[in-house]
C-alpha cells in the first residue's frame, strides 16, 4: 500500500510521531527537507529540494521507493527497507498535510522520452553510474544500461539504492529512454549492482538475460541473478541465484559478465581469491544459462599475479569486467580503482597478454558494445561529479595487428 502526502510548504519544522518514535519530519528553511523513518535503522531516509514558501509538495511512499515532488516536478528519491513508521492517520503538528492511500505502488518516473540528448537524460539530482553497453544488431540500436544514481552512492542508508536505467540510440546523437530494466523490488536488495546483458536464442527468437548482482544490507553471500526479456525493453526478474564457491570472497561478488566460448557459457565475476586476498575475476562455466550446473574454472585473472603480491594494489578487486572478440583476438577488460585496463589473447579464456600501456582512456569503469550502423566498438564510462557517478564519456576502440588497442575520444551528443 502506498501513502501520498500533499502539503503547502511553509517555514518551520513539523514532526509526526508514531507512539514515542519519530515517524517523519518536514522542514523548510529555504530548502525543503523530508525525513522518513523506518524500523530498519534509527537514521532516517532524507530527501531535499530547493523550493519557495507556498509551493505545492507531494511525497509518495511506495513499498520499495519514496519520492519527493515540488510543483509537480520530481525532485528527489530514496529506497527504503522494512516497515515505515508513518501511517494513514499520521498528523504533523502545525502543518496541514493531506494523507491518502493507494492499494498499489505508484509510478514515480515513467522513463519514456524519445529523441533526447545525453544532457537531457539526467533530470535534476540524477547521476549516471556504471555503464553497461549492449548491442546484437537485431534492432540496429546501441543500448546503454547504466546505474541510476542519486546522492552519489549514499541512497538507502549508503547501500547505493541503484537500479538499471536504459537508453538506446541508432547514431549516438539522439536517444530514446526506456523503462527501468532491473529495479529494486525486494527489501533485501540494497542495490542492483553492475552486470551485463547477454543475448541467447530460444525457439528461433532472441532471449535477453540481464545478469546482475545484489548488494546486501548485511554481510551474507551476494546472489548473482538475472532478469529475462524477449524485446530488450521489458525485463522480468527470475527467481533463484548463483553464489560463488568458498574459494572466493562471495560477500563482495558483483559485476557478472556472461559469454559463450568453446561450447560452454562462461561467467566472470568481480571478487577476491581467499588463499592470498588478491583481487580476482572468478571464472565459472556451464552447459546452460540456468542457475544450475555452474562449475568453478579457477580465476581467469588475479591482480596480484600481474603486479606481484607485494604491490600496494595487489588486493584491489578488478571491477566491471568485459569480454569480446575483435579481429583475431579476444579481449578481457577490467578496472582497478575505476581505471580500465585490458588484456588480449587468441584463446577466449586463457593466455592473456597485458600490454605495457593497457589503460582504456574513457572515464570510470567503461565497458563496450558495437555500434550497429558503423561496426565500431564503442566504450562508455562515467565521469565523477561530486563523488560517485556523474555524466557520460565515450571512446572508439580499434585493434592493431599485434592485438593492442588504440582509442579515440568521441562525444555523445
Amino acid at each position: 500500500m502506498s501513502l501520498i502526502l500533499d502539503f503547502k510548504i511553509k517555514k518551520g519544522e513539523f514532526v509526526s510521531l508514531n507512539g514515542d518514535r519519530t515517524a517523519a519530519k518536514i522542514k523548510y528553511d529555504g530548502v525543503l527537507t523530508v525525513e522518513l523513518y523506518y524500523t530498519y535503522k534509527d537514521e532516517p531516509l532524507v530527501m531535499r529540494s530547493s523550493a519557495n514558501e507556498g509551493d505545492a509538495a507531494r511525497v509518495i511512499l511506495n513499498s520499495h521507493s519514496v519520492a519527493l515532488f515540488v510543483n509537480g516536478e520530481l525532485s528527489d528519491e530514496e529506497w527504503p527497507q522494512d516497515e515505515r513508521l508513518l501511517t494513514p492517520d499520521s498528523v504533523f503538528g502545525g502543518l496541514d498535510v493531506k494523507i491518502t492511500e493507494e492499494q498499489t505502488d505508484i509510478t514515480v518516473n515513467p522513463f519514456d522520452r524519445r529523441g533526447i540528448k545525453t544532457d537531457e537524460i539526467r533530470i535534476p539530482g540524477v547521476n549516471i553510474g556504471d555503464c553497461m553497453p549492449f548491442s546484437d544488431g537485431r534492432d540496429g540500436r546501441f543500448h546503454l544500461f547504466y546505474l541510476y544514481d542519486r546522492h552519489h552512492h549514499a541512497s538507502k542508508w549508503k547501500l547505493g539504492g541503484h537500479t538499471w536505467a536504459h537508453i538506446s540510440s541508432a547514431d549516438l546523437k539522439t536517444w530514446d529512454e526506456h523503462p527501468v530494466a532491473v529495479g529494486i523490488t525486494e527489501d533485501f536488495e540494497g542495490s542492483i549492482c553492475t552486470g551485463s546483458v547477454y543475448a541467447d536464442e530460444k525457439d528461433g527468437t532472441p532471449l535477453y538475460y540481464a545478469w546482475y548482482a545484489v548488494r546486501m544490507p548485511s554481510r551474507v553471500k551476494r546472489p548473482l541473478s538475472y532478469a529475462l526479456s524477449r524485446d530488450l525493453i521489458h525485463f522480468e526478474k527470475q527467481p533463484g541465484a548463483i553464489f560463488l564457491p568458498d574459494v572466493y570472497d562471495a560477500y563482495t561478488a558483483r559485476d557478472p559478465v556472461v559469454f559463450f566460448a568453446k561450447g560452454r557459457y562462461h561467467m566472470l565475476v568481480t571478487t577476491s581469491r581467499i588463499s592470498d586476498g588478491s583481487g580476482a575475476l572468478a571464472h565459472l562455466s556451464s552447459p546452460s544459462l540456468s542457475y544450475e550446473d555452474w562449475k568453478d574454472e579457477g580465476p581467469i585473472m588475479a591482480w596480484a599475479d600481474i603486479v606481484g603480491k607485494d604491490d600496494t594494489t595487489a588486493k584491489k578487486q578488478p571491477e566491471c569486467p568485459d569480454w569480446f572478440k575483435m579481429g583475431d583476438y579476444y579481449y578481457l577488460v577490467f578496472s582497478i580503482e575505476g581505471t580500465a585496463r585490458y588484456g588480449y589473447s587468441k584463446d577466449p579464456v586463457s593466455g592473456w597478454i597485458y600490454p605495457e600501456n593497457n589503460v582504456i582512456p574513457c572515464g570510470t569503469v567503461p565497458k563496450s558494445a558495437i555500434l550497429p550502423s558503423t561496426g565500431e566498438r564503442i566504450f562508455v564510462g562515467f565521469t565523477k561529479e561530486g563523488g560517485y557517478a556523474g555524466g557520460l564519456c565515450a571512446a572508439k576502440a580499434t585493434s592493431k595487428n599485434d592485438g593492442a588497442l588504440e582509442f579515440e575520444e568521441i562525444k555523445l551528443s
